[in-house]
């Protein structure tokens, strides 16, 4: 009885919650060119953006995830080929996703693919990663790679997580909130590699962190998305122009599994206070329905919104995309 007591006040805070939501706010932010980054699923969704948009996409960061259309469209091939391949259910080769990508920018349902040579590229693999395994990183960097990026990759003893300087568990766990203390400030470094220069970041963060009605956007229920994602806004981006960053939690990451947890403690704040950056965090959430599986509130990277989820038509980029222009309409 007390379990379904908490789980029903849980749940109806974050029913109120996504009520009192307030709409997104312009910044007037420069969204010409922008960056993203993610972890696990996050940052399948964000090549995914990147790749689909790579006109305006100035640069990824992806930690623990694989190459742009792994899963061609299958939870199967997502879970066995493109997580943990093996001899039997290989990683897809980069020459057939090449093949499905210029196939896409044929159909113009991404950007050019010519433009995905002048972006700057960050991966990350942990090399106690058993969720995604560091060989599919490795397939990552290959695919990029055929586009004549020069992709850095970045490998420390971590587990399956967003690797910080010093929050969450121990580096090597695989476990909520899949944040992992490994003395390397991954958002920090990913910020640097995309960006160019940066000021040291800040001590604390100084700015807001603001929930805002996702709902405006089209993101919904039937898309797997909350009702409720989250912006930091550092108070500079008040009275002068920032860029911005998207940032996408993983699976079983996002509110309403961990809180605020990946919002406050990813990294990405410090860094955006010293340096007028928009850290955007849409998010995702579980569903259990037929017709929209995905249990453990993943970003689709096999097609649970429909088959060109991997491209601008995809119901989720879109919803993101709405939020960046959002971001960058006038104050």
């Amino acid at each position: 009885m007390r379990f379904w007591a908490a789980e029903f006040f849980l749940v109806a805070g974050l029913c109120s919650a996504a009520l009192a939501a307030e709409p997104l706010p312009g910044y007037g932010a420069d969204v010409s060119a922008f960056t993203v980054s993610g972890v696990s699923s996050g940052g399948y969704m964000a090549v995914q953006v990147h790749v689909a948009h790579s006109s305006r996409v100035a640069g990824v960061g992806a930690l623990a995830a694989g190459p742009y259309y792994c899963a061609q469209g299958s939870l199967w091939t997502a879970m066995n080929h493109c997580m943990t391949p093996g001899a039997w259910t290989p990683l897809p080769s980069t020459e057939i996703l090449q093949s499905h990508t210029e196939r896409f920018a044929r159909e113009r349902l991404i950007d050019p693919t010519e433009n995905l040579a002048k972006a700057r590229v960050w991966l990350f693999s942990g090399s106690q990663d058993r969720t995604v395994q560091p060989a599919v990183v490795q397939g990552l960097g290959r695919f990029y790679s055929l586009y004549k990026t020069n992709p850095l990759t970045v490998d420390k003893p971590a587990g399956h997580a967003m690797v910080t300087e010093n929050a969450g568990n121990a580096c090597g766990a695989t476990e909520p909130p899949f944040i992992n203390d490994c003395d390397y400030d991954a958002a920090g470094e990913l910020l640097r590699h995309l960006l160019g220069s940066l000021s040291p970041p800040a001590a604390k963060g100084l700015g807001r962190l603001l929930a805002f009605d996702q709902g405006e956007f089209g993101a919904a229920r039937s898309i797997s998305m909350a009702d409720t994602g989250y912006v930091y806004v550092p108070r500079a981006c008040d009275t002068q122009p920032c860029k911005v960053h998207v940032a996408f939690h993983g699976c079983r990451q996002g509110i309403e599994q961990v809180g605020e947890r990946f919002v406050r403690n990813a990294g990405y704040n410090r860094w955006a206070d010293a340096n007028r950056l928009i850290v955007l965090y849409p998010q995702a959430i579980a569903r259990y329905a037929w017709w929209v599986w995905n249990p453990r509130g993943c970003w689709d990277w096999w097609g649970y919104t429909g088959a060109r989820y991997a491209t601008k038509e995809g119901a989720q980029i879109r919803a993101v995309l709405g939020m960046v222009e959002r971001l960058g309409a006038a104050r």
